[in-house]
């Protein structure tokens, strides 16, 4: 499998036969970033928000997974577990679903707007996660320290930053970016991004593994 990311939660999964993308962000979001051409057999929407639902930017007409409950779609097993996208059980944000994709062998979560740590019932269905995809920012997601605790708890072995604003996408180190504060965090230095990440069942790392992704959107400014 093929994981690169987009910018903001938007990931795209290539597998051997199908392609998922993850939270498509809308032009009209806010964020610098405008999110490039994709194509996809699913997409994944963690919570309806311009900056997570824009399913008309993504071509191949795609299936469409909104909220908790399970779903089969080309061979791929997707359980949509409820959450929420602040520690006041949704009274501020609203509602929020994690996704955790059987897909290729491996097991991916989507953690999407996640706002608070995760209790047990959220556990129960993350557990086996071997690749999670969560936010950093802190800004309407949980931050750099609530991260590293559901790292901890989930215990994945690869985990991708996203859902930050980060520098490194121009080139640059900042270090006051949450990307800093995440590595600080988590005891590791500062990581080099890449491109794109490639992972299959045999070559999973033996001992947890932080991966940077650069996003692959285009800057709207």
């Amino acid at each position: 499998m093929e994981i690169s990311w987009q910018g903001h939660a938007c990931f795209q999964l290539r597998g051997k036969h199908v392609t998922l993308v993850t939270d498509p962000f809308s032009p009209q979001q806010g964020d610098s970033l405008r999110l490039g051409k994709l194509n996809a057999t699913i997409v994944t929407v963690s919570h309806n928000h311009p900056g997570h639902n824009y399913v008309a930017g993504v071509g191949g007409n795609p299936r469409v997974v909104r909220g908790p409950g399970e779903y089969e779609i080309s061979d791929v097993l997707i359980t949509g577990v409820a959450s929420y996208h602040d520690d006041k059980h949704g009274r501020e944000f609203g509602r929020n679903t994690i996704y955790v994709i059987h897909m290729d062998d491996l097991v991916i979560c989507h953690l999407g707007d996640l706002g608070h740590i995760l209790q047990e019932e959220q556990l129960e269905e993350v557990a086996d996660a071997d690749v999670l995809l969560i936010p950093i920012g802190g800004e309407h997601t949980v931050n750099a320290a609530q991260a590293a605790e559901i790292i901890s708890q989930v215990e994945p072995r690869v985990v991708i930053p996203m859902h930050y604003r980060s520098s490194i996408a121009q080139g640059t180190q900042d270090v006051a970016n949450p990307l800093d504060k995440f590595c600080r965090e988590m005891g590791i230095e500062i990581i080099n991004a890449q491109p794109k990440f490639v992972v299959t069942r045999t070559n999973l790392p033996t001992e947890m593994q932080v991966v940077v992704l650069t996003p692959r959107a285009q800057s709207s400014v």
